[in-house]
């Protein structure tokens, strides 16, 4: 028997001892009294040494290298009530080192731990799949750090307890980019937006969104009436404007158009003005604008392509009711060159910035000009008419006064005319 049991550390058999002591060297196995503990492994004067298993009575248990009857260096580690598990090393009984924790919820953490906590630098993928490698301390993400989200945001920059914060760069999946101060997991402080729509907002933010300097109405500048001749060239100058009348300069990238539209009106007998008729099979459902009336499309040209560029259609001013019998009116205003923002949801590339038309523009530090615009000719179905109040005088009282409502207008040489617009 004793001859045995000198020979079991070579042949890695437990060694037998007598109850209640554990083995002094070699391999063996022993029960702790309190039953809760049972270490099969190698001994060293007594103590584990070495490698070896110590199972605990919940099913939780240590598998690896013992130092002096301590958990010390590499080893295997299951929690019961938990079911996550640790590979890598410790220091007393406690995960510090390297090593990876996979949790049995979902995801896994390969990196630097310290007293069973995640500290220092690793790679942590959560149970949705999100991945954040970085920095951590006392088991959350602290410090610098990259992450990347479910819906494929990324962000990069710095973490303070597991909240986005200080300075850090969030590219969207959208194409859209923030880049500036965070607190608390949303924009805070002196930041950039460019969105994917090619808007820039550089300023203040507070809880998330722009601080108070955003553009509140769009201005166009300049005399309240222009004489323009067709086929001449003019500019219309526009500024995207505080509540307090000031610049937005803020505003970068908002893509203006401009349109001109043909007012519809009710001529009153008196009046002398050129018009338009529209056949029947032209017409279309007029726009309603915030000046009181109502107006359709009228094109414009550009000297530089030599042919009609698109115009804004305005579709969400369209009217519900159908265009009522009487006459038309031309009006290129200020009024109908409307500046309006060109919806992201609308624009080419999912996220490329759009290329812009003659009649469309970019804003830059608030303000965006148009050059070089030309009123085009009449489209088809759309034909000059004069009315004159001379109808109701005789006919040889006016040279002119023979031409009624519905005849022929002299030529589309005469310029189209409307109240507060461009005559």
């Amino acid at each position: 028997m004793a001859a045995a049991s000198e020979r079991s550390p070579n042949s890695r058999q437990p060694r037998r001892v007598p109850p209640g002591r554990p083995p002094r060297d070699g391999y063996g196995v022993y029960i702790y009294p309190n039953s809760f503990f049972r270490y099969e492994g190698e001994w060293k004067g007594g103590k584990k040494h070495g490698h070896g298993k110590l199972v605990f009575k919940d099913g939780s248990y240590y598998e690896g290298q013992f130092v002096d009857g301590e958990i010390m260096g590499e080893g295997c580690r299951l929690w019961a009530s938990s079911g996550n598990t640790y590979s890598g090393q410790f220091v007393l009984g406690e995960p510090q080192g390297r090593g990876i924790m996979t949790y049995k919820a979902g995801g896994r953490y390969e990196g630097e731990l310290s007293h069973g906590m995640r500290e220092g630098h690793g790679c942590l993928v959560d149970q949705d799949g999100q991945v954040y490698r970085g920095a951590f301390h006392s088991n959350k993400r602290h410090g610098r750090g990259q992450m990347v989200f479910l819906n494929g945001d990324k962000y990069d920059g710095d973490w303070v307890r597991d909240q986005r914060q200080g300075h850090g760069v969030l590219c969207q999946a959208d194409g859209s980019t923030y880049e500036g101060q965070w607190h608390s997991d949303v924009f805070s402080g002196l930041g950039s937006m460019a969105h994917c729509s090619g808007v820039v907002y550089r300023g203040m933010w507070i809880n998330g969104h722009p601080a108070g300097t955003q553009a509140t109405r769009i201005v166009i500048l300049g005399p309240e009436v222009m004489d323009v001749a067709q086929g001449s060239s003019f500019s219309v100058k526009v500024q995207l404007q505080q509540d307090d009348g000031e610049v937005a300069k803020s505003e970068d990238g908002r893509v203006l158009k401009i349109s001109a539209g043909v007012r519809y009106v009710q001529l009153q007998a008196y009046s002398e003005v050129s018009f338009f008729k529209v056949d029947e099979d032209d017409r279309e459902m007029p726009i309603q604008t915030p000046f009181g009336f109502d107006c359709i499309t009228y094109p414009l040209s550009s000297p530089k392509s030599g042919g009609l560029e698109p115009r804004a259609a305005l579709e969400s001013s369209r009217a519900n009711s159908p265009l009522h019998e009487g006459d038309l009116e031309p009006a290129l205003a200020s009024d109908a060159l409307c500046g309006q923002e060109d919806p992201p949801g609308g624009l080419p590339g999912g996220g490329c910035k759009p290329c812009c038309p003659e009649d469309c523009q970019r804003v830059e530090r608030g303000c965006a000009q148009f050059m070089d615009v030309r009123l085009g000719p009449p489209p088809p179905g759309y034909h000059p008419v004069l009315f004159l109040g001379g109808v109701h005088k005789k006919a040889g009282n006016s040279p002119r006064s023979c031409l009624g409502p519905m005849r022929t207008a002299p030529t589309t040489q005469d310029p189209p005319g409307g109240s507060r617009g461009m005559h």
